[in-house]
């Protein structure tokens, strides 16, 4: 969606899936301040301890007062948990114990400096993903933060500050939270620090002349309230499309990155996500894959992979396109992706460079028209790559072996030319020497191409052009031969060049492809999970050449399903990270940013928010798993592999579902063979009885009489079920009084209500209700059996009827053993009996379904509780009004 109003006013469905996800989340609330010193964690304590006084659960989970008294007095009517002592070099760290935390479960958790580093061996390095964590289980969080360790700002406070803060936060985690500027005038932060209230007097008289000066401090409070605004505005968008308010904002911009191995890149990608918020767009930072990528070390591969995971981490996309050159790349992805911004970066080159190989920047303003190309330059402070780190390959060159293959071309042109001379015009032998120029473009380049020019041309002039057998020509005309022999090697070389790349592009897609083809082939053929598996590990090793495995969630925790390798053995730390991917649906491991002691690096197989698998991956040399031409190849592979595991589960499921669907009908035809042969001999049996009892009062006639009725009762509820689950219900309302309908029903179940007294409480004016009579008839007999047999002996049952505002109900109330709290919808399932229950005991486990297949047939909505008194359970049967008739005598007429 753009960020418009939808023009139908109706509420935005992907702000209803946004808010949906935070349904069970914890809240988070971020004091936002321009600089230390502010009174960001005061103020945090004392809207905690507000909060607490307020009977919240409130708990201290980390806070550092820095010695000041005013903030440690906060702290005294706090829990406060302590801290998990980390052994690290000799030395004892104190970290938040978040384990702790998730075990005491408050209902707000205080967690200060939200940008601190974690001590190595914790479960996260970065304290926010603790956060993260604790707001996963359902607790409310208050951090502290300072704008400096905002992730999109970190550069831009360092170009003012001279100071770079390592640790950061990715904007996402403010994007989802509420925020809380603390805020005070530059001077009298200044003041505070002059009086020691932030630093010690040597820290802060050192402080005072760098980071605390005025400029800075002004700067920095603007930079925060910016912030702080963009994020009441983006809360305020969001609102308005959830609740369908019309409103007009910022026009669809989209923004692409281009990056590359150069150091830098990762401003470039800060500085698209500050845009990207400033204009409320999406973005994406993409990597254009050209043959000179395919030269580049591992450094370079891993520092690509690793400023494509910033952008992903500062809430943009990522994407790796292959191309001939990066301008084609980008113009490609600029026009597929619809963008209306591009950002590059320009690093110095030099005069006779950029002579050579034109400039990037101004072809691309020049070719991207409607596109606004920003142009960053890399600062000084940008460290190049060292040309030494680049792996050249042999055609930049070439091999020995083309030079002498080349030389020995010239040389038989040479013989061959000597030999046809007398035939032949000395025009006529300068054609000759393009074939081994040509030649050689053709097959080793363009150095090689260059060097037969070169040679051939010597060659031409030392044994044809006179004078013969020196390198002098007489004729300026023969020059021109010279030259031409040049350009055609030039020429002909980068026509070679230019179609060796496409080829080479065309031939890595097709492999990339066909890998793919091949695959998912493999896997469609299968219908074994474990098969399935076993064919994933090897593929993907063998394509990118890692070692594989991957594990499922079983009832006694993950296990191992398949590996690419004999035998893989899992520590603790490798166990831990799998288990965190299956239970948050995210990569952890290597080259991650959850556990990333581990050896393995571990990605999720999903589909949709289930997953399904754990897919580990780990190179041979230690190193981090994926480079960064890998990234499209490894997505597509999971995407593959989930939905062949994905498949095979919803065609079990299916299996399943044929399974209870064939054992249904058979046991519906069951049912109603049953029944309707039950039938004929019971009315036999009742009307028997009846003509006995008119000639004898035999007591055991009553007992044939009331067991023959109740399995006709019980024959009759096998048919309703058997009509309900086949749809097979013909509703036939009319206008009926509820006190009728009551007596009736009372009247034919009087046997099973005998020792019960009756009380019916409802006012002589409820209005008609529009049922089918039989239908409802059957429900109320239903209710009124199920109060008879649960009811305690000599107990009264109670008939209510309420009115209230939309609904009118009709409630029958028993005094026997009530309902499990919570189990209380059960009693309307088909055969359910509630085990360890009072009520497991007798009956069929079919009144209670049939009652609610009935109601719901009718319109009505039947509940199940226990009583307010606590003295039994209440069945009710709740009519809306449009089942009411308010005008009885339109409805008598």
């Amino acid at each position: 969606m753009s960020g418009r109003a939808k023009s139908d006013g109706r509420p935005s469905p992907e702000a209803f899936l946004r808010a949906a996800v935070q349904e069970g989340r914890g809240r988070l609330k971020i004091f936002l301040g321009a600089a230390p010193g502010v009174g960001k964690t005061y103020e945090m304590l004392s809207e905690g301890s507000a909060r607490a006084r307020a009977g919240i659960d409130v708990v201290v989970g980390a806070v550092e007062t820095h010695g000041r008294a005013e903030t440690e007095a906060l702290t005294g009517g706090l829990e406060i948990l302590p801290r998990r002592a980390v052994d690290y070099e000799g030395r004892a760290l104190a970290e938040m114990d978040l384990d702790a935390l998730l075990d005491r479960r408050p209902a707000l958790a205080l967690v200060d400096e939200l940008a601190h580093t974690n001590a190595p061996g914790s479960r996260h390095p970065k304290r926010y993903q603790d956060v993260e964590e604790l707001l996963a289980a359902g607790i409310d969080v208050f951090t502290t933060i300072n704008i400096q360790h905002v992730e999109s700002l970190n550069d831009v406070v360092a170009s003012f500050t001279r100071v770079r803060v390592r640790e950061t936060v990715p904007d996402s985690i403010l994007e989802m939270a509420e925020i809380e500027v603390v805020d005070i005038p530059p001077d009298e932060l200044i003041e505070r620090l002059k009086e020691g209230k932030v630093y010690l007097p040597e820290e802060a008289t050192r402080a005072l002349g760098h980071f605390f000066s005025k400029s800075n401090l002004s700067a920095l409070r603007e930079l925060a309230l910016r912030r702080a605004a963009q994020a009441v505005d983006s809360r305020m968008l969001e609102h308005l499309r959830t609740s369908a308010q019309t409103g007009i904002w910022g026009a669809s911009e989209r923004i692409v990155v281009a990056v590359s191995e150069l150091a830098g890149a990762d401003g470039l990608v800060r500085a698209a996500k500050r845009m990207a918020d400033a204009l409320h767009a999406p973005w994406t930072a993409v990597h254009v894959e050209t043959a000179r990528s395919r030269a580049l070390g591992p450094a370079e591969h891993k520092h690509i992979a690793d400023v494509l995971a910033l952008a992903t981490r500062l809430g943009g996309q990522a994407a790796t396109v292959p191309a001939a050159n990066v301008i084609e790349g980008l113009k490609a992805f600029a026009i597929e992706a619809r963008a209306t911004q591009l950002i590059v970066g320009k690093s110095v080159r030099s005069k006779w460079f950029e002579l050579r190989h034109g400039s990037v920047v101004d072809r691309l303003v020049r070719e991207t028209p409607g596109i606004a190309v920003h142009v960053l330059p890399f600062g000084s402070d940008i460290v190049t790559r060292p040309r030494s780190t680049v792996q050249r390959g042999a055609g930049d060159w070439g091999e020995p072996s083309a030079y002498l293959w080349t030389t020995a071309m010239v040389a038989t042109v040479t013989g061959l030319a000597a030999t046809v001379l007398n035939f032949l015009s000395l025009g006529n032998v300068a054609l000759l020497y393009l074939v081994p120029v040509m030649a050689a473009a053709s097959l080793f380049g363009l150095r090689p191409g260059l060097y037969a020019g070169l040679a051939s041309s010597l060659a031409y002039n030392f044994f044809f052009l006179p004078p013969v057998g020196t390198l002098s020509v007489s004729n300026p005309e023969n020059v021109v031969s010279i030259f031409v022999l040049i350009g055609v090697a030039i020429v002909t070389s980068q026509l070679n060049a230019r179609v060796r790349i496409q080829a080479d592009l065309a031939g890595a897609s097709a492999r990339s492809n066909a890998a793919l083809a091949g695959y998912l082939r493999q896997l469609t053929a299968l219908n074994d999970r474990r098969e399935v598996a076993r064919i994933a590990c090897a593929e993907i090793a063998r394509l990118l050449s890692l070692r594989v495995l991957l594990l499922e969630q079983e009832p006694a925790g993950l296990a191992v399903q398949a590996t690419s390798e004999s035998e893989v053995r899992l520590e603790t730390m490798e166990l831990a990270a799998a288990q965190w991917v299956t239970d948050t649906g995210q990569p952890a491991g290597r080259g991650t940013g959850t556990l990333t002691a581990s050896d393995w690096q571990f990605q999720p197989l999903r589909a949709g928010d289930h997953v399904l698998a754990v897919l580990g991956l780990a190179r041979e040399d230690g190193g981090d798993p994926i480079r960064s031409d890998q990234l499209a190849l490894l997505g597509s592979l999971i995407d593959q592999t989930a939905l062949a595991l994905e498949r095979l589960r919803l065609e079990a499921e299916m299996r399943d579902v044929d399974a209870v669907r064939e054992r249904d009908r058979l046991r519906a035809a069951l049912l109603s063979s049953v029944s309707h042969d039950l039938r004929t001999p019971l009315t036999s049996v009742l009307a028997a009885a009846a003509e006995l009892r008119s000639k004898s009062q035999d007591p055991l006639l009553d007992t044939i009489e009331s067991e023959a009725l109740r399995l006709n009762r019980f024959v009759a509820n096998l048919l309703d079920m058997t009509r309900v689950e086949a749809g097979a219900l013909h509703l036939n309302t009319e206008p009926v009084d509820l006190a009728d309908a009551v007596a009736g029903a009372v009247h034919d179940a009087r046997r099973v209500l005998e020792g019960h007294a009756i009380q019916l409480e409802a006012s002589p004016d409820l209005p008609l209700v529009s049922v089918d009579p039989q239908l409802f008839h059957h429900c109320l007999l239903n209710l009124l059996d199920n109060a008879g047999r649960y009811g305690a002996v000599g107990t009264p049952i109670i008939i209510r009827a309420d009115r209230s505002y939309g609904w009118l109900s009709l409630s029958v109330l028993d005094e026997g053993p009530g309902l499990p709290p919570g189990r209380e919808e059960e009693v309307f399932e088909t055969f359910r009996r509630l085990e360890g229950s009072d009520r497991a005991a007798g009956g069929t486990g079919l009144g209670l379904a049939i009652v609610k297949g009935f109601a719901e047939a009718m319109g009505i909505t039947v509940r199940a509780a226990n009583r307010q008194d606590g003295k039994g359970a209440a069945f009710s049967l709740a009519f809306p009004d449009r089942l009411l008739v308010l005008d009885q005598g339109a409805a008598q007429r």
